[in-house]
């Protein structure tokens, strides 16, 4: 590494910009509207290591999950179309949507937490946008077009025979590695299985399918290969939510200019503390290494993602000059102004408490949720009818099985206690492990219970050892009586 590096901004066609213009731009654009082209060096370091290995991880994750089964059923599955939802192998239906509506509030308050606590680490450790932009697309392009100073060269030169033959196997890879992330997303989707069904039948089988494909594959490229750190500066929410949520007492990665200025370029031997000087030789290493183009020694910005490159790239220089580490690290604000150590603020136990009670409901809601769901409803149309002193209704049912095992079960009425139940079929019904089962059934009362003309009656459903695995409660008609 040099001692200082040249800091060359480009537009995104490649042309050189005037330095009064660079001074000009705002995060990746310029006042003037144009896209200011980032071209980060590669980062090295501690945490550039540790980052690898949780994208590693992440990525193994991301493309294990699908084949995971627990049970025979899938690890994780969103089949929005067909209403099919697994969650570490247990199946959601419709009918649980609150549950999975509790889940995601659960999540959303946990995300504010940490934001507030700890800021956008989310950002530059865990997100898939990071992850993939990162770990996957920036080393393809580092591998074939080199570093920053000889990606910046490519772009400036006329398109010979080396530049085209760089760009065109960067942006087929990038096409090829699209389109991977994308089947591998259908199969969170539709499950692995339907995937290889229609890679196997083609396009023609599946159109409507082969379009959303390629659509989709074509949205991933847009994104990493044009688009990039924009979807982190212009598009997420998450970033804008950051400014509300970050206060004075928040984790990020900060500049401590109170040890770095005033900014000086290195000298050998020069005594900087008495000269006035701080602990920043003023390199512009943060600045290169970033990989959202900002300077982090401005102070806090939005365009920050926690990435720690720039920790990184200062320690190495801090390294080599002989001044200590941690000119650029995590830190709070209050730390860096008042050397005040990290506190657990009133706020964050606040929202701690409410994620608390929040994630001890949902716990609740997901262990005690019925292993099936019962429903008895009258056909549309019907009525009762009377025969030999008693009254009889016809009721549709339908089982819902949430479990993974095969279920039998039989009918009785709870209340009132005098119901009988006249089978369509045997008493005793399979029911299939996360299948619907359907059928009809009679009950009939003694003329005599019966004193309204629409009465509450309470169903059970029993497993084959009398145990109760769910009730519904419905209505029995009758002959319309006065009373008196």
């Amino acid at each position: 590494m040099s001692d200082i590096e040249e800091i060359e901004v480009r537009g995104g066609q490649g042309q050189v910009l005037d330095p009064e213009t660079y001074r000009d731009s705002i995060g990746t654009m310029y006042q003037s509207g144009k896209r200011k082209w980032v071209y980060p060096r590669k980062p090295k370091g501690k945490y550039t290591n540790y980052r690898n290995i949780v994208s590693y991880i992440l990525l193994i994750i991301y493309f294990a999950v699908p084949f995971i089964k627990i049970n025979g059923n899938p690890l994780i599955l969103f089949n929005v179309i067909d209403r099919e939802f697994f969650i570490f192998g247990q199946p959601f239906y419709p009918q649980d949507f609150f549950i999975l509506t509790l889940g995601a509030i659960v999540s959303l308050i946990s995300i504010i937490i940490f934001t507030i606590a700890f800021g956008r680490i989310f950002c530059g450790w865990i997100c898939p946008q990071t992850i993939f932009m990162e770990s996957i697309f920036r080393k393809i392009e580092y591998l074939i077009e080199g570093d920053r100073n000889r990606q910046m060269k490519l772009d400036r030169q006329e398109w010979n025979t080396e530049k085209i033959w760089k760009r065109s196997l960067k942006w087929t890879v990038f096409m090829i590695i699209s389109l991977i992330i994308t089947h591998f997303m259908f199969m969170y989707i539709v499950g692995y299985k339907e995937v290889f069904t229609i890679i196997s039948e083609g396009p023609f089988t599946h159109p409507t399918n082969f379009i959303v494909m390629i659509l989709l594959t074509a949205a991933f490229y847009f994104v990493f290969a044009w688009f990039r750190e924009q979807v982190c500066t212009l598009v997420c929410p998450y970033g804008r939510l950051q400014g509300v949520l970050i206060d004075k007492d928040t984790v990020n990665v900060f500049y401590d200019f109170n040890r770095g200025e005033n900014r000086s370029k290195w000298r050998k031997g020069e005594d900087r503390k008495a000269a006035g000087k701080g602990d920043c030789i003023d390199c512009h290493q943060c600045v290169v290494v970033c990989p959202t183009g900002i300077d982090i020694r401005d102070g806090q910005q939005l365009e920050c993602i926690n990435c720690t490159a720039c920790i990184d790239a200062c320690d190495e220089v801090m390294e080599k000059v002989g001044l200590p580490k941690g000119l650029i690290r995590y830190a709070t604000e209050n730390e860096i102004e008042n050397q005040t150590p990290f506190k657990f603020t009133g706020r964050m136990k606040g929202f701690a408490i409410v994620l608390a009670l929040l994630t001890g409901l949902l716990g609740y809601l997901l262990t005690s949720r019925g292993e099936m769901e019962a429903k008895f409803i009258k056909p549309a149309g019907s009525t009762f009818f009377v025969r030999d002193g008693k009254i009889t209704n016809t009721y549709n049912y339908t089982f819902l099985n949430k479990t993974n095992d095969k279920k039998i079960v039989t009918i009785k009425v709870i209340e009132p206690v005098h119901g009988e139940i006249i089978y369509s079929a045997s008493s005793k019904i399979p029911v299939e492990r996360d299948k619907i089962t359907k059928g009809t059934i009679n009950i009939s009362f003694p003329e005599n219970d019966m004193k309204l003309s629409k009465q509450n009656i309470t169903i059970g459903v029993y497993d084959m050892e009398g145990k109760l695995v769910d009730s519904y409660k419905t209505y029995f008609e009758g002959p319309f009586k006065l009373q008196f």
